[in-house]
């Protein structure tokens, strides 16, 4: 049977319900909710009661049916300009239509870093409610996780929808020649609309700080000094933070022999970014305390082959994928081994264009704040000096 046909259209959504009670009934049993539980201090369930829980039950109801059709029509052959321009509407019977945009060029992304597109659905389906934490974002984004905490949701602004698919063709081609990138993995982008009303866009990634048992600490970096200070939460306070670049002052991330690799890959990854024109990215970054069996453990660590070595190799430029080992968990990807610790990295934030309006927002901040670093400088200035805040909080 042939797949969905490339450009807008629209389709009757199917239901998730056979599907959900079938997937998710051995998994989840009370002994399965009680460790779950353990592992969300400082994350809120939407529940009923939640102002956000109509919308999470449509988008969840939607992801199912859109990855279904992806389950029942796996894309196939070569990647084609069509796969990053199709744009699918899902109507559903409760009132609201999901559109899956670039549906073909995502689906072949996700099966490219392993993931199964039935754990997909089932992680982002009805199977158990999204996750809210509080941001320390100023956008007036909202995020999620996925139940299972390996997803992360975030809503999108129109203009930044449009940025990130202008520029995915080359962000594919970007992940293949460097399968080690930190650049987050965009696993979906989609819109949701209730009625007649003004559509809401959302994007998927993987969470960068996954697995999240043992994470002691959270930090947003963007290596400059202006609005960059998060107050702590108090001792003993069960909510999750993500703290900002002033918080960092004074600790250092002890990488040993993998620095290298660290400063080159963020150097590969944010020339690319400054080729895009983008600026305002972020980096993730987390600490976990390795145990006494964990520390100097080669052999904890393996070849990935299907997810981490796949890409093109460079004739003129040996090096260019930086590979790396990888610990053998979900994610492996974000995550680098030093000698006591564990650090979870990744770059988010890839939508921010320096056009004319972010230009006169540089100028305005060069005289609000002589003499002091903030965020909004040009893409080449941004870059150089990420790299270089890592470069001087490594060793």
């Amino acid at each position: 049977m042939a797949g969905p046909s490339p450009g807008p259209h629209k389709i009757l959504a199917p239901s998730p319900e056979a599907g959900h009670r079938t997937a998710t009934s051995s998994r989840r049993g009370f002994l399965w909710r009680l460790r779950d539980k353990q592992c969300r201090l400082g994350l809120f369930e939407i529940d009923p009661g939640h102002e956000l829980h109509r919308l999470t039950c449509m988008m969840q109801a939607g992801l199912w049916a859109a990855t279904q059709v992806s389950i029942d029509h796996p894309p196939t052959g070569s990647p084609t300009q069509e796969d990053f321009s199709e744009v699918m509407t899902q109507v559903h019977e409760e009132g609201f239509e999901l559109g899956t945009l670039a549906g073909p060029a995502f689906a072949r992304l996700r099966r490219s870093l392993g993931l199964v597109e039935e754990d997909y659905q089932a992680a982002l389906g009805p199977g158990g409610p999204y996750l809210q934490f509080l941001s320390t974002s100023k956008s007036k984004a909202s995020f999620f996780l996925s139940h299972d905490q390996r997803f992360f949701l975030k809503t999108q602004q129109r203009q930044e929808v449009q940025v990130l698919l202008a520029h995915l063709p080359r962000y594919v081609q970007h992940l293949e020649r460097h399968p080690h990138s930190l650049l987050a993995r965009l696993l979906g982008v989609h819109s949701l609309r209730v009625a007649q009303g003004k559509k809401k866009y959302f994007i998927i990634m993987q969470s960068v700080f996954y697995p999240t048992g043992r994470i002691s600490e959270r930090y947003d970096i963007k290596g400059c000094e202006v609005s960059r200070w998060v107050e702590p939460a108090p001792e003993g306070s069960p909510l999750v933070l993500v703290l900002k670049d002033l918080n960092f002052q004074g600790k250092t991330i002890n990488l040993g022999s993998q620095r290298s690799w660290l400063l080159r890959q963020i150097e590969l990854d944010t020339t690319f970014l400054r080729e895009l024109n983008v600026l305002d990215y972020s980096l993730l970054m987390a600490f976990q305390h390795l145990h006494d069996d964990e520390r100097g453990q080669g052999s904890s660590l393996i070849f990935c082959t299907a997810r981490s070595m796949h890409g093109v190799q460079s004739p003129e430029d040996p090096g260019a994928q930086n590979r790396r080992l990888l610990p053998d968990s979900p994610n492996a990807l974000h995550i680098l081994d030093g000698p006591e610790q564990r650090y979870f990295l990744g770059l988010v934030d890839l939508s921010t264009v320096y056009g004319l309006r972010k230009r006169l927002e540089h100028l305005w901040k060069t005289l609000r704040y002589p003499g002091r670093s903030f965020s909004t400088v040009s893409p080449a200035c941004y870059a150089r000096r990420l790299c270089q805040w890592v470069e001087t909080h490594t060793e």
